[in-house]
């Protein structure tokens, strides 16, 4: 029979030796959680890891759980729209139950996505059907590959475990902040698809959904952009965030949707070593890149400001899916180890009050902003570089006549006031915030922090209504709305865990 133990340790302490010598009864241990906290570290004191594990003593052992899942069958074969962790995760999750699909992706295999990324970031060529936002694995691959998320779920372990399953490193079962990277995700991924490709799951790439095939208040299928129709009773909609065409094709067809509030900011760039003291003091060179989680709320306004998406030891990406427009997001390999760390720092954007009253308002202006971005880098260099200026010369609205520092953008960058970008909220907000958060980690304004605008795309500006327990449109039978780009995840593992949520209801109610 196994037990739990919670453990304090300095993080310079073996925990396989500390065990050894301070509980020698214990036989054997899984870790269940592993996490850091160093908030003393900048005042010399040491960083320690909390830690719970599972135990058995002499004489006993570990009960191994397993999920059994029994075969189902469904009327027909279900679609699912977007090959990202939300359209994946259903996938595997059908699989289970021995159902086949078919997963319709717009862009490239995660392989062949690489090749028109960097011609993208290169030579500012940009394939719109194939970029950092669509392909096979979504947004997420190229988004530092990390799993932290906020929601609650049962099936958090089950995607972790399948993530492992597939070639994850075993800690990230436990550790609180999992992190795969780019370069590790790329190939899970691929491993993913090749498994669900073995089991007869039928993928299309390189082919977008254009519309929905209706009859009355029922979608009962799929028009595909080479004009071929497939049919389905049961569609799952994970297009992702980006996809716009697919809000103004539903909105067309009167399938219930409703604004949401979003976030826009900039990217804040610091070399890597720097902040790295910052967070871990004396001790940064023993410990891993540092992160940091901050968050500012404006009573007056009652507007939010908070850094998001923060990537140790990584690169600022030109991430944009449109010819005429610059987005910026961050990225990390597994190592961690590139000379700088970034993070977007956002202000909250409301709707309707930020926005306008209209349902697209929210997409019209993050397009607002992508293109003032572009336009503002087309006059001063190609259009490819992302505008860039210092924390001192953002807060002073004023540009100097020094060189910017290094960036790690594989597209470069280029000094520019970007201001006028924004709308004013959002720079007074940002103003604010960056002091506050100056004051939460020391030296966080330095003079060689870099911010790189714009960060648009945080979330969805629009959200899919769906019946809370039966995850189906309120609208339209059997259309479910799924993931990110529905309004109802936020990252890898949350959109992941909502993929699996609508396939459990779809089996349910079938």
């Amino acid at each position: 029979m196994s037990q739990k133990l919670e453990l304090k340790l300095n993080f310079d302490v073996n925990l396989d030796e500390y065990l050894k010598k301070h509980h020698p009864n214990i036989t054997d241990y899984h870790i269940l959680t592993k996490s850091l906290d160093s908030r003393g570290a900048p005042r010399g004191k040491k960083p320690v890891y909390f830690y719970i594990l599972e135990v058995v003593k002499k004489g006993g052992s570990f009960q191994e759980e397993s999920e059994s899942f029994k075969t189902k069958k469904l009327s027909s074969t279900p679609i699912i729209i977007g090959a990202g962790p939300a359209g994946l995760f259903a996938a595997l999750r059908f699989q289970e139950y021995g159902i086949k699909c078919k997963i319709i992706e717009r862009g490239q295999v995660a392989t062949k996505r690489m090749l028109d990324i960097s011609q993208y970031w290169k030579k500012g060529i940009l394939n719109t059907e194939s970029n950092v936002c669509y392909g096979e694995g979504g947004a997420g691959l190229f988004s530092d590959g990390k799993l932290i998320t906020r929601v609650k779920s049962d099936y958090i372990s089950y995607v972790m475990k399948k993530l492992v399953e597939f070639g994850a490193p075993e800690e990230t079962a436990y550790i609180s902040n999992p992190h795969l990277g780019s370069n590790k995700i790329r190939v899970i991924i691929t491993k993913i698809t090749d498994y669900l490709k073995e089991k007869g799951h039928e993928f299309f790439y390189n082919i977008r959904v254009d519309e929905l095939l209706y009859e009355a208040d029922k979608v009962i299928g799929v028009k595909l952009s080479d004009g071929r129709e497939l049919r389905s009773e049961h569609i799952l909609l994970a297009t992702g965030h980006s996809a716009k065409e697919m809000y103004y094709h539903l909105n067309e067809n009167k399938v219930a949707m409703k604004a949401k509030s979003f976030a826009v900011g900039v990217r804040i760039e610091h070399p890597r070593k720097k902040l790295d003291r910052m967070q871990h003091g004396k001790f940064a060179d023993e410990l891993e890149a540092a992160r940091y989680r901050l968050s500012y709320h404006d009573k007056q306004s009652d507007k939010g400001a908070y850094s998001f998406c923060m990537c140790p030891g990584g690169y600022v990406l030109s991430s944009g899916t449109d010819s005429d427009g610059i987005v910026v997001n961050g990225m990390s390999n597994f190592a961690r180890n590139s000379p700088w760390s970034n993070s977007a720092i956002v202000v909250s954007v409301k709707s309707p009050e930020d926005v306008g009253e209209d349902l697209f308002a929210g997409l019209r202006f993050q397009e607002s902003i992508e293109k003032k971005a572009y336009e503002l880098s087309k006059e001063l260099a190609t259009g490819r570089e992302l505008p860039a200026m210092t924390v001192g010369e953002f807060l002073k609205e004023k540009l100097n006549s020094k060189d910017l520092p290094v960036s790690s953008s594989p597209s470069k960058i280029i000094k520019a006031n970007f201001i006028s970008i924004f709308p004013r909220f959002v720079v007074e907000h940002l103003k604010v915030a960056l002091k506050e958060f100056d004051r939460k980690i020391q030296g966080f304004l330095d003079h060689e922090a870099l911010l790189i605008a714009p960060e648009t795309r945080t979330s969805a500006p629009l959200t899919i209504l769906r019946d809370k327990d039966t995850l189906e449109s309120i609208s339209h039978q059997g259309l479910y709305p799924c993931g990110e780009g529905a309004g109802y995840a936020g990252g890898i593992t949350s959109a992941a865990v909502d993929g699996i949520r609508v396939v459990e209801s779809i089996l349910k109610k079938n």
